[in-house]
């Protein structure tokens, strides 16, 4: 969920389905204070979520933020959606940070992924 990253840009790995993704797509307001270590807080806390995958991020010039999140099944999405910590980070999104979002949650069917050599 942070800005900018120092490790090398990949996308997150296809693994075997099923398992499900968390399409999180977002427009800011002027006024980001806090956001920033806030998103960086919860980028560590899922990680500690027993079967997140990982997560994908972009952001267009034109403001459109796209957050993607992996999980391995049902259950994890679940446990993420319901820590307390992540709950208060949603409240001040909707409060501060966000003008406008939207989330779509899906069971992947198939994925495959290609790395140049």
């Amino acid at each position: 969920m942070s800005d900018h990253s120092e490790e090398p840009v990949a996308p997150v790995e296809a693994y075997e389905p099923p398992y499900y993704v968390a399409v999180f797509t977002t427009v800011r307001t002027q006024d980001q204070s806090g956001y920033g270590e806030t998103s960086a807080r919860m980028e560590e806390l899922v990680k500690d979520v027993p079967g997140f995958l990982g997560m994908d991020h972009a952001q267009t010039p034109g403001g459109l933020g796209i957050t993607v999140g992996y999980f391995r099944d049902a259950g994890a999405l679940t446990r993420w959606r319901h820590n307390a910590e992540h709950r208060a980070a949603q409240k001040r999104g909707q409060a501060e940070w966000y003008q406008s979002y939207t989330l779509h949650v899906a069971k992947v069917e198939r994925s495959h992924g290609f790395m140049r050599a």
